[in-house]
């Protein structure tokens, strides 16, 4: 296999895995788990969005919980803005990274966020234009690349094709997302292998949910046809509440266990990821999403860190 000697991890437990917690997550608590996972060494923590408080309003702390972290030497601190009063209230909050978010899926597009792909591109690009004119770094999410649950498949070169848009627009970084949980190996790779024939593989990251118990599988396949960035989130927490049976994101824990059995270095504590995933499970009431968490559990620690 040809994979990658190391692979960035990007946390979106605090933005992607809190934003649909039906009860809201104390300000203080949010600020701890980010520091317990700066302190675990991931280089990319989410730290939240600067979205309307009505449409997600478990997000609507993000500036206070910027505010209160402790910002590591190495640690990015990206938050999600749609549009451009998110970008200012993140410019205002000291943020110099941003993401912004489009869907491969028209009929997702128009369930989501009511407009179609033309349109949501007509939103993000004054966005890219004034984030790069504020000396902000920004990536850009697409969602659905391989399936969506009003269409079913998505074809590939639909998603290259709107990967190819967010780099014309800026975007250093593409996270291809599979929204719903649904894509397995073979799609995975065709899925890269399209968009790499458009936007270089080295600017491309992998975002997959665990629905299908096919995530670590889709992961491991993608690093074989040169992705190096993968997102993951603590616990498994989050997920697609349009995906029926979703189980959430691929759990950092997981994803991290796997890598350093590889021999793919991360700079990433495995013992202080636990850890982190564990607090936050335990304020949520529930048990962690993480297979590698659940066994050291009941096991025991058996050590490794990358």
């Amino acid at each position: 296999m040809r994979l990658p000697s190391r692979v960035k991890l990007v946390e979106v437990g605090p933005r992607d895995g809190l934003q649909n917690e039906a009860v809201p997550v104390p300000t203080a608590v949010k600020i701890e788990l980010i520091d317990r996972l700066s302190a675990a060494g991931l280089p990319v923590i989410e730290a939240g969005s600067f979205v309307s408080p009505k449409w997600v309003p478990q997000m609507a702390d993000t500036a206070l919980v910027l505010a209160g972290i402790r910002r590591r030497p190495g640690t990015s601190y990206p938050v999600l803005v749609p549009n451009l009063p998110g970008l200012e209230a993140a410019a205002a909050a000291g943020v110099d990274q941003v993401a912004v978010f489009v869907a491969a899926s028209e009929s997702f597009s128009h369930r989501n966020i009511n407009c179609s792909i033309d349109d949501s591109f007509g939103r993000v690009g004054p966005v890219a234009v004034a984030a790069m004119a504020r000396g902000m770094t920004i990536r850009g999410y697409v969602s659905c690349v391989l399936g969506c649950p009003y269409e079913g498949a998505v074809a590939p070169e639909r998603v290259a094709e709107v990967a190819a848009r967010l780099m014309e627009l800026g975007c250093s970084e593409i996270s291809l997302g599979d929204t719903i949980g649904v894509g397995t190996p073979g799609r995975a790779q065709a899925v890269i292998e399209a968009v790499a024939a458009r936007v270089p593989v080295e600017r491309l990251a992998a975002h997959f949910h665990d629905t299908y118990g096919q995530a670590l599988a889709n992961i491991l396949a993608v690093l074989e046809r040169g992705v190096g960035v993968v997102d993951s989130s603590v616990a498994g927490l989050g997920g697609c509440p349009y995906a029926r049976g979703a189980s959430g994101n691929v759990a950092s824990e997981d994803v991290l266990y796997m890598l350093d059995g590889l021999g793919i270095a991360t700079g990433v504590d495995l013992d202080g990821l636990i850890t982190a995933g564990a607090f936050i499970s335990a304020h949520l009431g529930r048990d962690t999403g993480s297979r590698v968490a659940q066994a050291r559990g009941r096991a025991g620690s058996e050590g490794g860190a990358s």
